[in-house]
């Protein structure tokens, strides 16, 4: 996994003020370490990053298809809240470890404050086959609607770069190395929080039901 190797307050400013998109993403170090960072409470949320109400569209999925293999676009999730994270059906590490969190933060949620699931691949070789076991392994495909976006690497790099996740070109040998994050978005299209694997589940539910029940501060 590929995370900051600490995340200082005058970058979560600069991520909430606008003057960069995403969470932590221009001090990527590999670690073995993983112990779960102190959240903040920005406009009531608990991730690494915040967003108020209204001020930051969550940028545009349009070009991959889903494990059903349907052209997605994320437009199509207006009106429900959604969770998008970057995974590869192939790790055996990070990744199922993180699915299981979140997939514990949707279920613990009554069923209408459940997101849908948008699992951007990390891995141009993800299948729908490799997909829908990692689904269900990781115990996503039983709690809410979930999408898997694959594509070509050049497909999938565009969308990287637009949420700031960095994958390592040249992997050497075993999972696949990229930075691991969720990103919460409201029912109209906007950011509203941002986490770093490792997480507490019970701050995403927390983050979750807010956004689910439209609390939370406006712009």
């Amino acid at each position: 996994m590929l995370r900051p190797a600490w995340i200082t307050g005058g970058l979560l400013l600069a991520v909430i003020a606008g003057l960069a998109v995403g969470v932590g993403v221009h001090r990527l170090t590999a670690t073995n370490t993983a112990a779960p960072v102190i959240p903040s409470t920005r406009f009531g949320m608990h991730g690494e990053a915040a967003w108020p109400e209204g001020s930051r569209p969550a940028p545009m999925i349009d070009t991959l298809r889903d494990q059903s293999g349907h052209l997605f676009s994320l437009a199509s999730l207006r009106g429900r809240t959604v969770a998008i994270v970057f995974f590869d059906s192939h790790c055996h590490q990070e990744c199922p470890l993180e699915g299981r969190e979140l997939a514990a933060a949707e279920g613990s949620l009554p069923a209408a404050q459940r997101p849908a699931l948008v699992a951007v691949s990390v891995n141009p070789l993800d299948t729908p086959a490799s997909a829908a076991s990692a689904a269900r392994a990781w115990g996503l495909a039983s709690v809410a609607p979930w999408h898997w976006l694959m594509g070509s690497r050049q497909q999938l790099a565009t969308v990287w770069a637009a949420y700031h996740v960095y994958v390592s070109p040249h992997p050497a040998g075993g999972d696949i190395e990229h930075t691991e994050l969720v990103y919460l978005v409201d029912r109209r299209g906007y950011m509203r929080s941002g986490y770093l694997y490792p997480f507490v589940s019970q701050y995403v539910r927390s983050d979750l039901q807010t956004i689910a029940t439209g609390k939370g501060a406006r712009s």
